[in-house]
């Protein structure tokens, strides 16, 4: 078993733990009801991703055990993300990199894993300069994240973001990352220790073979 943290990449859209592996609502400039797959285009979704490669770099981490994802997290300047700009507590400051979303499998929830490519994402960006990460909360009670494009309140704060303008259902959270900027922490050696309890792989039967009667 191998675990590693590395950038997303293009041909990872296809393995992403989401309801829709070609959502592209922070890439859609219609106002939309915050679900994932609330606009499905992988072209959309997958030419955005390329072109904030080219122009500002890696926006995005993946966590893999033996080449399958775990899980990802999502980030860049709020300009690639359209959707930004119809959210009641935004716009998102200009200065500021923007954290989407985060996405792990259900088998892999709840173990630290979430926490662990949010320091991931902040170690990149770090390294890069930028001092400001923002974040639209989730915070609608009884909400699944799981089919949310936001990122829960309570993770957030629990992360140290604070609420940079309040709102019932989505306040927009800040993070000051000059805070972190000291962090040493080898982050493949916690996804190693981690204790997820990851389904086994169904095994395929073999056919069986009827030996037909001598003649």
């Amino acid at each position: 078993m191998t675990r590693k943290l590395r950038p997303l990449l293009l041909k990872d859209f296809d393995s992403l733990p989401c309801a829709c592996p070609g959502c592209a609502f922070w890439e859609s400039d219609t106002p939309l009801e915050a679900m994932c797959g609330a606009v499905c285009d992988k072209d959309l979704a997958t030419s955005r991703y390329g072109e904030i490669s080219r122009q500002w770099g890696d926006s995005g981490r993946v966590a893999v055990e033996d080449d399958e994802i775990l899980g990802f997290i999502r980030y860049a300047p709020p300009g690639y993300f359209p959707q930004s700009r119809h959210f009641a507590s935004g716009p998102p400051s200009p200065d500021a990199v923007l954290l989407t979303c985060i996405h792990i499998r259900d088998d892999a929830r709840r173990h630290g894993l979430g926490s662990l490519l949010l320091r991931a994402a902040m170690r990149d960006l770090v390294s890069r300069g930028e001092r400001t990460v923002q974040a639209f909360a989730g915070a609608v009670p009884g909400s699944d994240m799981a089919l949310q494009p936001v990122i829960g309140v309570e993770f957030l704060l629990r992360n140290g973001f604070n609420v940079a303008r309040p709102h019932p259902s989505y306040p927009l959270m800040e993070l000051d990352l000059r805070s972190i900027a000291k962090w040493a922490e080898n982050l493949e050696s916690v996804l190693q220790s981690l204790r997820i309890p990851l389904r086994a792989p169904t095994p395929i039967p073999t056919p069986m073979r009827i030996k037909e009667p001598h003649r």
